[in-house]
């Protein structure tokens, strides 16, 4: 009885979830865009804000900046004077967590590739949720960056550079991006020596020149009104300056088909595959999406599943996935298998990305896959955190606000030729790139 109404409750919150899931949208005077959605389903609030401040933004010769910047963020705040004449006292490291742990707020977020920042997770009841954004707010805006969290926090990042060298994944990744990416702030990789050259200097810089009110986007989800949202959102960016035009990152260019061998002595090949092929609000995202379900992103169901392992145990697993950026993020397929047979896997997964590309889906795969994305959906937003994700993306990407709420009938729009004139686009077979990590010999 007990599993019955657990079941029934959490059909109801999804439910409530998906028809409540209204946007509202607004830009601060300042030039925060702001995106919320009321959700008074439990008391907490849900927020984030994110920056024109990710990898992307490196400085030439000191990949890492961006990712130690966002790290020192929570290391200790410096005095600070507002505009009301209030003074906001200095705080470390511990007291900083102590006031987040008092009102038991959860921090998150991070630094990615086109964009960084940080979340919050509070009780939305009025006293709590003060002192948690205040805090938040102060984060973002007042970090001191001590010394003495700064050289241990670059020497983490050199030791994990140094680890992941070690590990064919690893390689095999950063091997990837840079041969999909050449030249391109997306190709960047932070290296021993590029860590090196950062300075705490460096991370201050970044931090005024990145962390600005006019390149932020603040997204909540929670029990809130509209006005108090807007509030939160003041308050989270009003210490924030006004920060100067970006440049505008260089187009991606098209990579000719290469095939990079690496010698590691891993007892399997780590092999991947692809190219930059999608761009955030490109047209064909849905036949892209429901088309990579098929191919590689279905799991025990796709066609490289059925090819590599079911057919051949060739590997455990096999995928593929499409990531959207800002500029073109990559179409990749991976597997993992043993050195003897590295030869013969990659040519399987090409010859099945190739027929892919010929033929496109069956109507009987694109029905099951059109099934299970239109009948999955409602998880891809049943919790605040899930949903603030999503504001995430729609907001920072400037996506239309009804991207959610039209999700389902995209997909179930696409037909076999969409799916086969969009892969032929974006996956010709003289744009793949492959990377081998601990191979044996062609």
């Amino acid at each position: 009885m007990f599993k019955k109404l657990l079941i029934v409750s959490v059909l109801m919150y999804s439910g409530i979830s998906h028809a409540a899931l209204k946007i509202q949208h607004w830009t601060l005077e300042n030039g925060v865009r702001v995106y919320f959605v009321e959700n008074h389903t439990i008391p907490m609030l849900d927020v984030s804000v994110e920056f024109d401040a990710g990898a992307k933004r490196d400085p030439a010769g000191k990949s890492g900046t961006a990712a130690l910047a966002n790290t020192m963020l929570a290391r200790g705040l410096r005095e600070a004077k507002l505009a009301d004449g209030r003074v906001e006292p200095a705080m470390s490291e511990s007291e900083i967590s102590d006031a987040l742990a008092d009102v038991a707020a959860q921090r998150g977020g991070g630094p990615g590739t086109d964009r960084s920042g940080m979340s919050l997770r509070t009780l939305s009841s009025p006293v709590e949720r003060k002192q948690a954004v205040s805090m938040l707010a102060r984060i973002l805006s007042q970090p001191s960056m001590p010394e003495e969290f700064f050289k241990r926090d670059k020497a983490r990042m050199i030791s994990g550079i140094r680890e992941a060298m070690t590990k064919p994944e690893s390689i095999a990744d950063k091997a990837f991006w840079r041969l999909a990416y050449g030249d391109h702030p997306y190709g960047n990789e932070a290296t021993v020596e590029t860590a090196e050259a950062i300075t705490r200097e460096d991370l201050l810089a970044f931090h005024a020149a990145h962390y600005v009110a006019n390149h932020a986007v603040v997204a909540l989800i929670g029990d809130v009104s509209k006005e108090e949202a807007d509030v939160i959102a003041r308050e989270l960016t009003m210490r924030l300056p006004q920060g100067k035009a970006l440049s505008a990152m260089p187009a991606v260019g098209v990579p000719k088909s290469a095939e990079v061998r690496i010698a590691h002595p891993a007892t399997q090949s780590h092999i991947l595959l692809g190219t930059p092929a999608l761009q955030r609000g490109d047209p064909d995202f849905f036949a892209l999406t429901v088309g990579n379900y098929i191919l590689g992103g279905g799991g025990f169901v796709s066609r490289l599943t059925k090819e590599v392992r079911e057919k051949r145990g060739l590997a455990y697993s096999v995928y593929s996935y499409f990531s959207p950026m800002e500029q073109p993020g990559p179409f990749q397929a991976g597997l993992q298998t043993r050195k003897d047979q590295a030869n013969e896997a990659l040519k399987v997964v090409r010859e099945s990305i190739a027929a892919y590309l010929q033929n496109g889906p069956t109507d009987a795969e694109l029905k099951a896959a059109k099934d299970n994305l239109i009948g999955g959906f409602a998880l891809r937003i049943d919790n605040n955190k899930k949903i603030l994700d999503n504001l995430a993306v729609i907001g920072y990407y400037q996506m239309p606000l009804d991207y959610l709420d039209t999700w389902t009938t995209n997909v179930a729009k696409v037909s076999v030729a969409d799916i086969r004139e969009a892969f032929n686009r974006k996956l010709a077979k003289d744009r793949l790139v492959t990377v081998v990590v601990g191979s044996e010999s062609k």
